[in-house]
């Protein structure tokens, strides 16, 4: 079960955007099947769909990046010579910190001086936005964690694997080993 909570914690974007993404279907069939069967819509449906459906894409816009799944940034590190890519990553690690920071700064600044309004809802877009916050935020943390990684493959000549989802891997076989020892010890 533990092993099953860390997969969760690890992929929580993924997870939390599917529920939005659940949630943006259900209500556009929904919405669709009353609009004409029934012959009715009912006002706060689109504007649901679209907060839902915004959270889901930047969510995993987040876990896009921490899997590596930008093809941009995959296809410039693999069009330098092998010898080259560590340095390739790390410029590109300087350059995505800078940028995800500063948006997550500007976001901040965004959200906090909005003051629009849902039609029918009447709910702040700032519930909205603040998907623009998390999800910079993340890219911001993820963004970090790769210059430090790439910093010390590229200078102090540390081969490691540049991926969150490999340590945490690597953390779960520590403590499979130990629990085998254990048991050992106890026969």
């Amino acid at each position: 079960m533990n092993k099953h909570l860390r997969h969760i914690g690890v992929h929580f974007e993924l997870y939390i955007g599917s529920i939005f993404l659940s949630i943006t279907s259900v209500i556009v069939i929904m919405n669709v099947f009353t609009r004409y069967f029934l012959k009715f819509t009912f006002t706060w449906a689109e504007e649901i769909a679209v907060g839902c459906f915004v959270w889901t894409i930047f969510l995993g816009l987040a876990n896009a990046y921490k899997t590596k799944g930008l093809i941009g940034v995959e296809v410039l590190t693999k069009l330098v010579p092998k010898k080259g890519q560590p340095a390739v990553v790390f410029i590109t690690s300087i350059v995505v910190t800078v940028l995800s920071s500063m948006m997550f700064y500007y976001s901040l600044l965004y959200v906090k001086g909005s003051t629009k309004i849902t039609a029918a809802l009447e709910v702040s877009y700032k519930y909205i936005y603040a998907s623009l916050i998390v999800s910079f935020g993340l890219i911001s943390i993820y963004s970090i964690y790769f210059l430090i990684q790439s910093f010390r493959k590229m200078f102090i000549n540390h081969d490691i694997n540049i991926d969150i989802e490999d340590d945490l891997d690597e953390h779960l076989l520590e403590e499979q080993l130990e629990q085998l020892k254990d048991r050992k010890e106890e026969y």
